[in-house]
């Protein structure tokens, strides 16, 4: 079986268009808030930063234009995201052993740019515009035990920054204090992430149907910028999915068109729930390409494909470039 890096190009499906007449309103009454409140809005926007970074740097998430209807807020995001992942060469015999492994690289960049509105009775809401940009970049092994079962443990680094500009005072006589107070600043940050896929594969008359589970885990901590507060913190998810690759048996350009998609369940865990206000999302994925497999240099697929994703507080859909490289 010879190794398959699938990169997927989610590019901004469309801009977010979100009324916030409320932050127009003259209320200076509410910037007094308690120390307690303060604190609670600190750790939303260390949750919220370890959650945009994420969203925005991982290869396990998908990019696209998204609305999350939080508790204290809304939010708006729309995430152009570049990576992929695969293994390189055919299964190697481990020692003796009826195991084979291969050698496993991943990466991924991307860019988030999220508005968010706190809701006018909230004084624990983040309200502001935020830019993240994270890469990540790392890898590990697939080891097959069977024809069609396999795990691949991996470990990755992951860089972030994010920024935020903060909404202006309502009136100028009005003191930025509280939530206000709390935002316009940087924070950049480094992510450590181990995780584990485990796949089973079946081929039925050249239809292939992919089984596949992945637990990964975060751990964020600052590494510089301009805000004072420490971010620090854990989060994880845990998908759950099956792919379906059809070949169509009809030719495009001289090349074999391959329909299919797949459909997951990913849990949220720790800060990312926390700052997404998200408890699980679900995904349904279709694509349509064009097999180069051994007419193009590694490519092995090449066309496009669409997600629309729900959830919890959760909605948003992406479409993108759909390619996959044979090394």
């Amino acid at each position: 079986m010879a190794g398959t890096i699938t990169v997927r190009s989610r590019l901004r499906a469309a801009g977010a268009i979100v009324g916030a007449l409320a932050s127009l309103l003259s209320h200076p009454g509410l910037c007094q808030i308690t120390p307690s409140q303060a604190n609670r809005i600190t750790s939303a926007i260390v949750n919220r930063v370890e959650a945009l970074t994420i969203e925005g740097g991982d290869l396990g998430l998908t990019g696209g234009s998204y609305r999350i209807r939080g508790s204290d807020d809304d939010m708006d995001m729309n995430i152009s995201k570049f990576g992929g992942s695969g293994e390189i060469g055919e299964p190697r015999r481990l020692g003796d052993s009826n195991v084979a492994w291969q050698p496993r690289v991943q990466g991924s960049m991307g860019i988030v740019d999220a508005d968010s509105h706190s809701h006018p009775t909230s004084r624990n809401g983040v309200g502001g515009e935020f830019a993240t940009f994270a890469i990540e970049f790392g890898g590990g092994a697939r080891f097959w035990l069977s024809d069609q079962f396999s795990l691949a443990p991996t470990l990755m680094g992951m860089y972030g920054h994010t920024s935020d500009n903060p909404p202006a005072p309502a009136s100028s006589s009005q003191t930025q204090t509280g939530a206000n107070a709390k935002l316009g600043w940087s924070a950049d940050t480094w992510t450590v992430r181990p995780a584990l896929n485990i796949q089973y594969a079946i081929t039925w008359n050249r239809t292939i149907f992919t089984l596949s589970s992945d637990a990964t885990f975060f751990h964020t901590e600052s590494a510089g910028g301009s805000n004072s507060n420490n971010v620090e913190g854990n989060a994880g998810t845990l998908a759950n999915g099956v792919d379906i690759d059809i070949p169509l048996r009809k030719q495009l350009f001289g090349h074999e068109l391959r329909t299919g998609g797949y459909f997951s369940r990913t849990e949220l865990f720790g800060d990312l729930k926390d700052g997404l206000d998200t408890e699980h999302v679900y995904e349904v994925h279709g694509r349509l390409v064009l097999d180069f497999l051994n007419q193009f240099w590694k490519v092995q697929w090449l066309g496009v494909g669409g997600s629309y994703l729900w959830g919890t507080n959760f909605s948003g859909w992406t479409v993108g470039a759909d390619v996959a490289f044979r090394f």
